[in-house]
């Protein structure tokens, strides 16, 4: 090992070999018990992270020091000298680290873009179109690119990507890839068992085994499952959803990559590799490779790029706090079919897709005015792959329209037929989705257009919104819809 390296110290989502300049390079890793004191995180989110941790700790050995304490503070303390870090990826940390005399901040690592490239970017730009950011990467990571044309001489295949679920119920696809425990996720629990015996921690959500990739040679595994079986399939029904099949073709990666654990640009190649070679068709890959290297990317910076004010936004005036239900996954408290089997998912599993996450869970949050902020730090706590930078960008601007639009140019707020399309959820619901009033009135389309009716003012300008504006008039019975919704309010739909 070099005597002359400055000890790097990785945080427990820079797990990955890339967050270190060579193979013997001295580490420091802090596991933190007060972390998990400040906010109630789901038990499962808890536990993939210092499972992760720990695993990195036992794989490096004398290399690391790893210290287990109450606070960063009191483990930097015991360590000699000057250390390193990379930029952390939540402006708390970063503002810590640039605090403390004794550690130098690298740039951040786990991106495709680099920071400085992209505020480069945004300087020839009218808008942060995240397609415009999308295309400028395709071409300087030369990924999906035929000379200076796009592969298909397309950027996009979103039209191709948006079929509705097969009725059979399930996905003809190898299911995802899942990890075997072993006895560092055996002390793991014991020690949160501990813990909330001894009133240091409170968590939400149940326990269970691990489903996700904790460590590098698992992150390569999972990785390498997904392109083999799985890629195939995951562009069309990538906005669909099943009652039955919870991970459809998804890959399940995020949880690792944002653990560190897999480089983005490593998998986007990797699909790249899977349509060159005639294993993966065009939009499955291309619509992957956005997720990675535009969307993951895109949400990385405008976090840094708006500033720390931006999580506080509230364009739509929503006000309303989030009801106990909600907040302690109470998902046996529901009849409305799609929103009791989503959030029963977070509370087992800590992790759904992307569409129930934007079109149940954020929809029903949108439409009753829940506020924002709650919201954000809700899908923190809740999910295992949730990180501040994930969810401020994803909640305030894409899920909750509450930055006026400068993510998405319309609220992403949808009625009970397009769960109706895009799932297999209604048939057996109560609830009849094209039923706004009654006993069988769906708590989605009526919150729809009491939600349109409560921000007519605020939304008459976007012109994406004037044909559902225009609704409002066509609707004889709003003032019911209005009532019924009220009577409602936050109980448990």
């Amino acid at each position: 090992m070099s005597q002359s390296a400055e000890r790097r110290w990785c945080f427990a989502d820079q797990l990955g070999p890339h967050f270190l300049d060579s193979d013997d390079q001295p580490v420091l890793l802090i596991e933190a018990r007060a972390v998990f004191g400040r906010r109630r995180f789901h038990r499962l989110k808890a536990h993939l992270v210092l499972s992760a941790l720990r695993h990195r700790a036992a794989e490096l050995g004398d290399q690391a020091i790893f210290l287990q304490t109450r606070t960063y503070r009191e483990a930097l303390d015991k360590v000699p000298g000057r250390v390193s870090v990379c930029q952390p990826t939540s402006r708390v940390a970063d503002n810590f680290v640039r605090s403390l005399p004794s550690v130098d901040v690298l740039p951040a690592r786990g991106f495709a873009t680099d920071r400085e490239t992209f505020e480069r970017w945004t300087q020839s730009q009218r808008g942060l179109l995240l397609e415009q950011f999308y295309r400028d990467a395709r071409r300087r990571f030369d990924l999906l690119m035929d000379g200076k044309e796009p592969t298909g001489n397309r950027w996009n295949f979103d039209a191709e990507n948006r079929e509705p679920p097969p009725k059979s119920g399930r996905l003809d696809v190898v299911g995802p890839w899942l990890p075997d425990e072993d006895e560092i996720d055996e002390q793991v629990r014991a020690d949160l068992d501990k813990w909330e015996r001894d009133g240091d921690v409170s968590f939400v959500g149940r326990d269970g085994p691990r489903e996700f990739a904790v460590t590098r040679a698992e992150s390569q595994s999972a990785l390498e499952h997904f392109i083999e079986n799985r890629l195939t399939q995951f562009g069309p029904t990538e906005d669909a959803m099943l009652a039955g099949d919870r991970w459809m073709s998804h890959s399940g990666l995020s949880a690792p990559m944002n653990l560190g654990l897999l480089d983005p640009l490593e998998c986007a190649y990797a699909a790249e590799d899977a349509y060159r070679k005639g294993n993966a068709p065009l939009a499955s890959v291309e619509g992957y490779v956005r997720q990675l290297i535009g969307w993951r990317d895109y949400i990385w910076h405008t976090y840094w790029h708006h500033g720390d004010e931006y999580r506080n936004r509230n364009a739509l005036a929503a006000h309303q706090p989030l009801p106990q239900w909600f907040t302690d996954l109470d998902a046996d408290a529901l009849e409305a079919r799609c929103l009791k089997d989503v959030l029963a998912q977070v509370r087992d599993h800590g992790w759904v897709h992307h569409i129930p996450r934007l079109m149940v869970l954020s929809n029903y949050a949108l439409q009753r005015g829940w506020q924002p902020a709650a919201v954000t730090d809700w899908f923190h706590r809740s999910f295992v792959d949730g990180y501040d930078w994930v969810m401020v960008g994803n909640v305030v601007g894409m899920s909750q329209h509450a930055d006026g639009g400068l993510i998405a140019t319309k609220p992403y707020a949808s009625g009970g037929a397009y769960i109706n399309r895009m799932s297999d959820y209604c048939g057996d619901c109560r609830y009849k989705p094209t039923r706004r009033v009654g006993d069988d009135g769906c708590p989605f389309t009526g919150g729809y257009w009491t939600f349109l009716a409560r921000n007519h003012d605020r939304l008459k300008g976007n012109h994406r919104m004037s044909q559902p504006l225009a609704g409002l008039n066509r609707l004889t019975n709003l003032d019911d819809v209005i009532a019924q919704q009220q009577e409602l309010g936050d109980g448990p739909p």
